[in-house]
């Protein structure tokens, strides 16, 4: 039990720092770009159309992106916890689903920094800040617990790491 009352408390000093507008505005930016995945697998296809040379690679993280969103998806539909709800403030956001468990939002963010980062070491600087990002940003809007990003995060960075050596193996093979 005390696990629970941790989690909302954490949850609400998070959703209390979206009460500034520049805040709140960023976080709300955040997890829009980041519905269904929307912002990281733009980003994988760009990468594709963009880096004609390891195409295949760009396509294979994207593909594990997509994989990782859709897992926690089905975790989701078979946990079932509700959506957090916090008497003093309301969302900033408006969900797709009723269920938190675990955050998609989190899964696809974390599935990218792993899948971008090993695809392109370099770019790690840009894209582990950004996923760490997306995932706060879903506490701010205050639409889930600190363990659903955190099982988010769990879950989408082991199915990219899972999957790292499938993704680089594309690049290999188009040399």
């Amino acid at each position: 039990m005390r696990s629970i009352e941790t989690d909302r408390r954490l949850l609400s000093a998070m959703r209390d720092c979206g009460t500034d507008p520049r805040v709140g505005g960023a976080a709300r930016a955040l997890s829009l770009s980041g519905e269904h995945a929307a912002l990281w697998l733009a980003a994988g296809l760009t990468g594709a159309v963009a880096d004609c040379e390891r195409r295949a690679a760009w396509l294979r993280a994207t593909a594990l992106i997509g994989t990782a969103h859709l897992v926690s998806m089905g975790v989701k539909r078979v946990v079932r916890r509700p959506r957090p709800r916090l008497t003093a403030r309301l969302p900033l956001v408006h969900t797709a689903g009723r269920h938190s468990f675990p955050s998609s939002h989190a899964s696809s963010a974390a599935a990218a920094a792993v899948a971008f980062g090993a695809l392109r070491p370099a770019g790690r600087r840009l894209v582990t800040p950004l996923a760490a990002a997306m995932c706060v940003s879903r506490l701010v809007v205050g639409v889930h617990y600190p363990t659903d990003v955190a099982a988010g995060a769990l879950l989408g960075g082991v199915t990219a790491g899972l999957g790292a050596k499938w993704m680089r193996g594309a690049h290999v093979r188009s040399l």
